[in-house]
C-alpha cells in the first residue's frame, strides 16, 4: 500500500492541462497501490496554483519559497524526493513535458528508483506501455524497486475531472535549498495571446511547403481566428521559418488537441509520432501520396496558397453571420 505523488505544472491560470492528465494517471495508480493522490506545487506565490489543484486531488502539499520560482531541477529534485519518503509514496509522477523529462529522472537517482518513461497505459501495479519506434510498437515494461518513478504522456491521459469536494491544502517546507552551483539567468520567451501548444485544443501547423517564415502569416490568421495555438514540423524549424518551441513531433512537443490542421507537412513518421493522437486531423498538401493523408480524417488536394485563404474567408462568412 503506498501513495502518490503527483508533481503539477501550472500557469498564471492555474494547473495547465497537463497537470491534469498527469492527476488522471495518478488516480489510477492510486487505486492499483491502494493509496491516495498527493499533489504536489512548487514555485513562488503558489498559493492560487495550489486552490486549484485541490479542485482535484484529495491532499496538496505546497512548497511556496521565492528562491523556487525559477524552475532548476538542482533544487527542485531533492525536494521532490524528500516529501515523496515523507508522504508514503510509492510512485511519484510528471507529465513526460520538457520539465517533467527533466525532473523525474533525477528524482528517480535519489531514491533509488526505477522510472517508466514516456508511458501510455498502466496495466498494473508496476507494470507499463510506452510507445517506442516513433509509436509505431509499444513496449510493455516492469519496474521492480519498491518506489517508482513514472512520466505519463499528457495526449493518452484524459483531464482529471474535478472531485465533489476540494482537497485539504497543507504547507510543505522547502528545507535547505542548494542548488549546486547552478543559476537561472534569464528566461528568453515570446508572449503571445495565443493558447500554449500543449493545452490547446485546436492547432494550426505548418510545414516545408509553407516556403519561408512570412507565409506562415497566413496560418497565424487562420489560428487566430480559431483561438488555436501555432504549430510546426522539424523541417520548418530547422529551416528558420519559425520559432524552435512551435515543433511539434518527436524531438519537439507532442499534443493531442481535439482539432489538428496540418498544412503543407508531408507528415515524416517524426511528425506523425506527434500529433496523430489529435482528435480531428485536417491535412492540406497539393500531393495526394503524401504519408500525411493516411492518419488524416480529412483531407483537401490542394496549394495551401489557395485553399487557406478560401478556408480563412468562409470560417470570416460564418462569424460575421452569428
Amino acid at each position: 500500500m503506498g501513495n502518490v505523488l503527483a508533481f503539477c505544472e501550472f500557469s498564471d491560470d492555474g494547473l495547465r492541462t497537463s497537470a491534469l492528465a498527469n492527476l488522471t494517471f495518478a488516480r489510477q495508480a492510486a487505486q492499483a497501490h491502494g493509496g491516495e493522490v498527493i499533489a504536489l506545487v512548487m514555485g513562488g506565490g503558489v498559493q492560487g496554483a495550489a486552490a486549484a489543484a485541490a479542485k482535484y486531488a484529495p491532499k496538496v502539499l505546497v512548497v511556496d519559497e521565492p528562491t523556487l520560482a525559477h524552475y532548476l531541477a538542482e533544487t527542485y529534485a531533492p525536494i521532490v524526493a524528500r516529501l515523496a519518503k515523507e508522504h508514503g509514496a510509492t510512485v511519484v509522477c510528471a507529465t513526460a513535458t520538457s520539465v517533467g523529462k527533466d525532473l523525474m529522472p533525477r528524482v528517480a537517482s535519489l531514491l533509488d528508483a526505477g522510472q517508466a518513461s514516456d508511458i501510455s497505459k498502466l496495466e498494473g501495479k508496476d507494470t507499463f506501455v510506452r510507445p517506442i519506434l516513433s509509436g509505431n510498437a509499444n513496449s510493455t515494461v516492469q519496474i521492480s524497486t519498491p518506489i517508482i518513478c513514472v512520466t505519463p504522456r499528457q495526449t493518452e491521459f484524459e483531464p482529471a475531472p474535478e472531485l465533489g469536494a476540494a482537497g485539504a491544502v497543507t504547507a510543505a517546507p522547502a528545507g535547505t535549498i542548494d542548488a549546486l552551483g547552478a543559476t537561472f539567468d534569464r528566461l528568453d520567451a515570446q508572449k503571445s495571446d495565443r493558447p500554449d501548444l500543449g493545452d490547446a485544443k485546436v492547432v494550426v501547423s505548418g510545414g516545408r511547403g509553407m516556403k519561408n517564415g512570412e507565409n506562415f502569416k497566413v496560418l497565424e490568421e487562420l489560428a487566430d481566428l480559431l483561438g488555436a495555438a501555432m504549430g510546426a514540423s522539424r523541417a520548418a524549424t530547422d529551416a528558420g521559418m519559425v520559432p524552435a518551441d512551435w515543433q511539434v513531433g518527436q524531438t519537439g512537443k507532442i499534443v493531442a488537441p481535439k482539432l489538428y490542421f496540418a498544412v503543407a507537412i508531408s507528415g515524416a513518421i517524426q511528425h506523425l509520432a506527434g500529433m496523430k493522437g489529435s482528435k480531428t486531423i485536417v491535412a492540406i498538401n497539393k500531393n495526394k501520396d503524401e504519408p500525411i493523408f493516411q492518419v488524416a480524417d480529412y483531407g483537401i488536394v490542394a496549394d495551401w496558397e489557395k485553399a487557406v485563404p478560401e478556408l480563412i474567408a468562409e470560417i470570416k462568412k460564418l462569424k460575421a453571420s452569428r
